[in-house]
């Protein structure tokens, strides 16, 4: 059975009048923990890698498939972590050359 799309509710029901600004001691401690929580997430890539590489090494069973998709999540999430790094580095040098 197919729902017409007229019976589905809208989108434009919703009141986006009222804007939501943070205070900027709620956008720094967001930022941080968000910071702070992604990091986590490549420690932990790379920690199940580290796992399941071992794994394979002690000729435990684990299908090398599995081991390789693990190391390649943790390398593209570390090199996404060093890019954000390099453009927040980038831009802090930026600010710093900004005449006052």
């Amino acid at each position: 059975m197919i729902n017409k799309i007229s019976n589905q509710p809208s989108l434009f029901s919703i009141d986006m009048t009222a804007p939501v600004k943070p205070t900027p001691a709620e956008s720094q401690q967001k930022f941080s923990d968000f910071l702070k929580n992604s990091l986590n997430q490549v420690n932990k890539a790379q920690h199940e890698s580290d796992v399941a590489t071992n794994k394979l090494a002690n000729g435990q069973k684990i299908d090398l498939h599995e081991v390789m998709i693990a190391s390649q999540k943790a390398s593209i999430q570390f090199q996404a972590t060093m890019e954000v790094r390099n453009k927040v580095v980038e831009a802090y040098q930026e600010v710093m050359r900004m005449q006052v």
